[in-house]
C-alpha cells in the first residue's frame, strides 16, 4: 500500500469527483472555439510536414563531353521566314552541320496567326572570329556568287519578289526548336546572314532597313524544374524607325535538381546582361540577335527534402498543448467574470 500511495502522490492530473464538476455554457463555447483552433493548427502543421523544401549546394563542375541543349522559341514580327537564318559557333571555331538539331519556322501574318511551317537546316560550319556577312570566303566562290547575284536568275528574282511581298503584307516568323551544341563557350544568332549580300541589298535597300524586333517566348538550356526562373522569358524588344544588333551575354550555371524520390534532373540556370548597338549607313555589318554564352565552372545541386516526423510531433505538442492551456485560462477568466456580474444581481433580488 505504501508504494501505491507513493505513486498516486506523483499524479500530475488528479481527477475530481463527477458531482463536483460544473459545466457552463461559456465553457462549452470556449471548448468549441479551442477545438476549431486546434483542428486548424493540426492541418496547417500536417501540410507543413508533407510539403518539401529545397537545399542548395555548390561544387566544381566535373562534366565532360556532354552536349548543351538550347531551347529556342522566338517571334520576329517584321521579318519573313525566308530571310531568317540561325548560325551557331563555339570556341573551337567549328559547328558541325545538322548536329542533332531540330528547328522550325512558322510563318505568321500581320495579326500573328500561323500561315505555314518550314524546317530549318541552315546551320553552317563557320570560322570562330568576328562574324561578318561577306568576309573570309574563298576568292573563287566569292566571284561565282557575285556573278550569280548580279545575273539574278529566275530563282533569285522569284525569291526577291516573294520576300518583298511578304514584307509589304506585314508577314513575320516564329522560330522554335532545340540546338544541341558542344559544352563549351560560344554563341548563336538569328539574322539575315543566310542571304547573299546582293540579294539582301535588293530586298531591304540597306542594313538600316532590317528590323530585328523580336519577342522571346522561351529561352532555356535544359529541362525546367520547380521554381526555375529563366530571365529572358517574355522579353519584348520592338524597334521603331531604327535598326541595330541585340547582344545577350549569358552566364550558364550547370544545375542538378534532385527530387524527393531520388530522381535526378540535369539542367542549367543562367543570368544575362543585354546590349544594343544601332546600325548606321556606313556599317558593313547587318542587324542580328546574338546570344553569347559561357559556362560557369561551378555546378549547383538543389535537393528536395522533407522535415522529420519527430519535428512534426514536437510542433504538434507545442501548438496543441499551448492552445489547450490558453483555452483553459480563457474559460476560467470568463467564468469568474460572469460570476462577478451575476452575484450583485442575485443579492439585489434577495433584498
Amino acid at each position: 500500500m505504501g508504494l501505491k500511495q507513493a505513486l498516486k502522490s506523483l499524479d500530475a492530473f488528479p481527477r475530481a469527483e463527477e458531482h463536483l464538476l460544473q459545466k457552463t455554457q461559456s465553457g462549452a463555447l470556449v471548448s468549441i472555439v479551442g477545438l476549431v483552433i486546434m483542428a486548424s493548427l493540426f492541418m496547417h502543421e500536417l501540410r507543413y510536414y508533407i510539403t518539401t523544401y529545397t537545399v542548395h549546394q555548390m561544387s566544381v563542375d566535373l562534366k565532360r563531353g556532354e552536349t548543351l541543349p538550347i531551347h529556342i522559341n522566338m517571334t520576329f514580327p517584321a521579318l519573313p521566314c525566308d530571310v531568317l537564318s540561325v548560325d551557331a559557333i563555339d570556341m573551337s571555331g567549328k559547328h558541325e552541320v545538322d548536329l542533332d538539331t531540330n528547328i522550325w519556322k512558322l510563318r505568321l501574318n500581320s495579326y500573328g496567326h500561323i500561315v505555314g511551317t518550314e524546317y530549318l537546316t541552315d546551320l553552317v560550319e563557320k570560322e570562330h572570329e568576328e562574324h561578318k556577312h561577306d568576309h573570309n570566303k574563298d576568292h573563287k566562290d566569292d566571284i561565282d556568287e557575285k556573278l550569280h547575284a548580279f545575273g539574278f536568275d529566275e530563282a533569285a528574282e522569284n525569291m526577291i519578289k516573294k520576300v518583298k511581298h511578304a514584307l509589304e503584307s506585314g508577314e513575320g516568323c516564329r522560330v522554335y526548336g532545340v540546338l544541341d551544341v558542344q559544352r563549351v563557350a560560344g554563341n548563336f544568332h538569328i539574322s539575315v546572314h543566310g542571304l547573299n549580300i546582293y540579294v539582301a541589298q535588293m530586298i531591304f535597300g540597306g542594313a538600316k532597313n532590317v528590323n530585328v524586333s523580336h519577342v522571346i517566348h522561351d529561352l532555356s538550356f535544359g529541362p525546367k524544374y520547380p521554381g526555375i526562373h529563366n530571365p529572358l522569358d517574355g522579353t519584348v524588344r520592338m524597334l521603331h524607325d531604327t535598326s541595330g544588333t541585340f547582344k545577350y551575354y549569358i552566364k550558364i550555371v550547370p544545375t542538378e535538381y534532385r527530387y524527393i524520390s531520388k530522381d535526378v534532373l540535369p539542367t542549367n540556370q543562367f543570368s544575362v546582361t543585354e546590349y544594343f548597338s544601332t546600325i548606321n549607313e556606313f556599317d558593313r555589318t547587318w542587324p542580328a540577335v546574338y546570344f553569347l554564352y559561357d559556362l560557369s565552372p561551378i555546378t549547383v545541386t538543389i535537393k528536395e527534402e522533407r522535415r522529420s516526423f519527430l519535428h512534426l510531433i514536437t510542433r504538434l505538442c507545442a501548438v496543441l498543448g499551448g492552445t489547450f492551456a490558453l483555452t483553459g485560462m480563457l474559460d476560467r477568466w470568463m467564468y469568474r467574470l460572469l460570476e462577478a456580474l451575476t452575484k450583485p444581481s442575485a443579492r439585489s433580488v434577495l433584498r
